[in-house]
This record gives C-alpha cells, structure tokens and sequence, in this order.
C-alpha cells in the first residue's frame, strides 16, 4: 500500500498543487488540510482528527502555510504540529523550526549565535525602551523597523530619527530594530536562495526601486547567475541549519562594502517568483528530497519469534 503525505496549507495555490501532483507520481497517497482543519480528539486512536486520513497517521507532513489568527488559535495549529512530531511523524518544517522562524528577534539571535553574519539586531518591548535604542544606535547609522511576525514587506520603514519609530499599537508593543545595511543603488536588489534537505535548490536576484526588494512590492525576479553563488549558496544552507529548518528560502543581501548579510530565513516561502526565472521544479526537488529521506527510515518489519 502507498504511503500518505499531508500538505498543510490554507487554500488551494498552485505551489501546493504541484507538490501533490509530484508526490502522486511518486507513489504517494495526498490530502490536503488546513491546520485550522485538524483537532486534538484523545478519543482516537493517535489523538489526532485529520480530514482525508480516516483516522491514520501520515507518512510525512509538508507545512505550506499557517493563516493568520488569534494567540490562541496559532498556539493551537502549531501544537498540532508538536503533537505530529511527538507521534514521531516527520513534519517539514518542523514547529519548532517554524516558531524561530516566524519570530525575527529568534531568527537573528540564532543566526548572531552561529556566527553567521547579520545585521545588529535589538528587540524590546514599549516605546520608551525603543527611543532608548535609537538614542543610541542612530549616531552608527540608519535602523529598519520590522513587525516581529510579518512577511512580504509589509510594515517596514527606515529609521533616521527617533521620531520615525513606529507607535507601540503599530507593532503590538514590540520594536524589532535592525541597523540598515548600505547597500548599491537604485535600483536595488537582494538574494533570496532556496534550499532543501541540505542541497541549494535554486536562488535569484530580486531588483528594484525601492529598497524593500519584495517581489510583491514590485522588485523583478532575475535568474541567480552572479560568480559568488557558490558562497550565497554556503550561506544559505547554514544560516537553514542554524534554525533547523529543512526547507527554506534565505534572504542575503550584499553591502556597498562587499560583505554578505543573512535578513531573513523563511520556514514557509513561496517560489512562484523564483519558479518563473529557475529551470529547476521546485516542488519536484522537494517531494523527491522527503521521498527519500521517507524511505531511508521506514523501518523494516520484524517477525516476532514464537521461541523464548
């Protein structure tokens, strides 16, 4: 019988569609649910109810994404995914990987801990301790707010002066600063390298006018060609590890000095944007990698001796 994945994802994208259809090729039986879709029932027999499974565990999870939600109903979808691991199911990317990632300040402190390079980067709390930061921080240089969970450059803005800090309702009373990297232009541009399994995938550059280098904000994906891939790449797959994510696209920008700096490590990224300007079948990478990290520990059946 063929084994069954599980795609948690919030709709039907045609990324999701085409991971399906790759693990369908490959023998594998697919349901799709939203985390929101699945409960905790200790009347069942693993303590889980997942729509399309008719009571059975999956071989292998693929998160696509979590939709946004309350406190307590994020803390909720990912302890469904705790609970998938604690099952001893293999979940891509892991709870764990997914919480370092969706909160920056975690992210950078890991990142900063690993020795890799990334911008100075200050977290706290209220108004007072933030104008306290950029009080300080201000005479080295410009600062990047960021709201601690987001994603797609939204709520973004440089800080030359005290007075451009967001308001504490603005980001839920906590400041993420983050010194501003120098970097060429307009037009601008950044990296983002996508990685599976330990292996570089594919990456492009992302180009714009504006220095925020989101594809949704207008930057232009171009195909990743540039000489120093090899260390874009390098730096990719560690600062993946660094958060113990197997699956991540690694935001790297380059400064007006040379030097590279980790932004970002998404443990859910979209690669349409990158899909149109890479030869390489993304989803087909990622099915082939689980596939094969599946069958390298599907245990193997053992008869039980009738001796003593």
């Amino acid at each position: 019988m063929a084994g069954k994945i599980l795609i948690a994802n919030d709709g039907p994208d045609k990324q999701s569609r085409r991971l399906a259809a790759s693990f369908r090729r490959r023998g594998w039986q697919v349901a799709t649910a939203p985390l929101s879709a699945i409960a905790f029932d200790t009347g069942r027999r693993h303590g889980l109810a997942i729509p399309g499974l008719d009571d059975e565990l999956p071989d292998g999870v693929i998160v696509r994404s979590i939709s946004a939600g309350s406190f307590e109903a994020i803390t909720r979808r990912l302890g469904v995914l705790h609970a998938l691991g604690r099952l001893d199911v293999p979940v891509w990317n892991s709870a764990q990987a997914i919480e370092r990632c969706v909160d920056k300040s975690m992210t950078t402190f890991l990142l900063a801990d690993a020795g890799l390079p990334t911008p100075a980067t200050f977290t706290v709390e209220k108004m007072a301790a933030a104008r306290e930061v950029a009080e300080r921080e201000l005479a080295s240089g410009m600062l990047v707010s960021k709201p601690l969970f987001g994603a797609q450059g939204r709520g973004i803005r440089l800080i030359r002066s005290v007075a451009d800090l967001p308001g504490d309702d603005e980001v839920a009373d906590v400041h993420y600063l983050q010194r501003y990297v120098e970097r060429a232009g307009p037009p601008f541009h950044d990296y983002r390298v996508f990685v599976c399994a330990g292996k570089v995938l594919a990456g492009m550059t992302r180009r714009g006018e504006d220095w925020i280098t989101n594809i949704g904000r207008g930057a232009a994906p171009e195909r990743f060609c540039e000489a120093s891939s090899a260390e874009l790449g390098e730096l990719a797959l560690a600062a993946a590890a660094a958060v113990g994510a197997d699956f991540a696209g690694v935001d790297i920008v380059r400064s007006v000095e040379g030097g590279l700096h980790v932004l970002e490590v998404n443990s859910m990224p979209a690669w349409s944007g990158l899909q149109s300007v890479t030869p390489v079948d993304i989803a087909d990478e990622i099915a082939a990698a689980m596939t094969a990290f599946l069958r390298a520990r599907r245990p193997l059946r053992v008869v039980a001796s009738s001796s003593p």
